[in-house]
């Protein structure tokens, strides 16, 4: 038995015990349902626990890691996820919108003394914006093209940052102001609503409250007539143009959407960090991000956050290594995109479109082939 009939084979046992845990939680009463959100919620909780550190985050504070970067990277990554993910639009400049929250954020907050849950609600607004000034005159373009502008869009927001000297210029802004404090109400021996330098669990309690409200919204979309106007859209645009889709319309309401979570992450970031500079929202946090999404399977929350929690979990757990563990992270992606090219947990209908082909994002101006595509030929060569 050849190589890659091994690990065709490994592949498709491996997708259909996936099959078959969804078709199973497909017709599973409502309680178990609910009964497992919330045994998940109360365990997202329980992350920060102190034995937990030495296992999963040997060389850092486990629960500093759990805000910044796993934290953030789930929250970025199911934002990009609607862009990339469920309308199939590549965006190379995702990081632009999380700057965008954290300098409304230290700006609302340093210099008109707004609280952090007033610069949340504006941050969002302002985020969501932006997308739709960026998507405006940019998404009638496609693929490579696409790419190219929101990968230009981002740098020119980090550069008009470091060249700004009215929002701190390459300095950036310190003193921004914490959420609101509420002392008194304790979680598992923590004063869950004070938040101060030292202790980040308030802020990853903050964050878990936040990323659930955001899968809740998105997984709401995505089930509705918005979500099967992103997947008509990314499977073929031009088809669903056709059939009556207003595409612009709907692609635009993609990058508002991916726009205003980003925003959101950011808002909340800068709260923990009370001071930013341009050089935290460079080009790679985007791409690291992009990498998530599409290593734990785009267009399928649950294998979105694996990704993102992998991609920014396993550089913190190796960082005994020193510089070879980014090659030991390398060497994981590079390992994944050839036993699992679709991702770790891909949703079906992004499986099915790798297989036709598309990559599972659309044709992103580009076509890939499928996994199999160089062995079935060679086999039909052959006879």
């Amino acid at each position: 038995m050849s190589t890659n009939t091994t690990i065709t084979n490994g592949r498709n046992a491996f997708s259909a015990f996936i099959d078959g845990v969804r078709d199973r939680w497909a017709t599973a009463p409502g309680w178990q349902r609910w009964t497992l959100y919330v045994v998940l919620f109360i365990a997202a909780l329980l992350l920060p626990t102190e034995s937990l550190g030495p296992i999963m985050s040997p060389y850092s504070d486990w629960a500093s890691v759990l805000f910044f970067p796993i934290g953030t990277y789930v929250v970025l990554a199911i934002g990009l996820n609607v862009v990339v993910g469920q309308a199939g639009l590549l965006d190379l400049g995702y990081v632009a919108f999380f700057a965008i929250g954290g300098y409304s954020m230290a700006l609302l907050g340093t210099r008109m003394g707004l609280n952090f849950w007033e610069i949340l609600v504006a941050g969002v607004i302002l985020s969501a914006l932006s997308g739709v000034v960026l998507g405006g005159p940019t998404l009638r373009l496609r693929g490579d093209y696409l790419a190219i502008v929101t990968l230009g869009f981002g740098e020119i927001v980090r550069q008009t940052a470091e060249n700004t000297d009215a929002i701190g210029g390459p300095r950036g802004i310190a003193g921004i102001p914490h959420p609101p404090s509420i002392d008194g109400v304790s979680l598992f021996g923590v004063d869950i609503f004070h938040y101060g330098v030292l202790d980040p669990r308030p802020y990853y309690y903050l964050l878990v409250v936040v990323a659930t409200a955001i899968i809740i919204f998105v997984k709401r979309w995505e089930k509705s007539r918005v979500g099967r106007a992103w997947a008509a859209i990314r499977e073929d645009e031009d088809a669903a143009e056709v059939m009556g889709v207003p595409t612009f319309k709907f692609k635009l309401l993609a990058f508002a959407i991916g726009a205003s979570i980003g925003g959101a992450m950011g808002v909340v970031w800068a709260s923990k960090t009370i001071s930013i500079n341009p050089n935290d929202f460079l080009f790679m946090l985007s791409a690291t991000i992009l990498a998530a999404v599409v290593m734990g399977g785009s267009g399928n929350i649950p294998g979105v956050i694996l990704g993102a929690f992998l991609v920014a979990w396993l550089p913190e757990r190796f960082r005994g290594l020193s510089e070879y563990r980014i090659m030991v992270f390398g060497a994981a992606l590079v390992a994944l995109m050839i036993f699992r090219p679709e991702g770790l947990l891909p949703s079906r209908r992004r499986r099915a479109e790798l297989a036709e082909g598309t990559g599972g994002m659309g044709a992103m101006g580009a076509e890939v082939p499928a996994p199999d595509a160089h062995t079935a030929a060679a086999e039909g060569a052959a006879k």
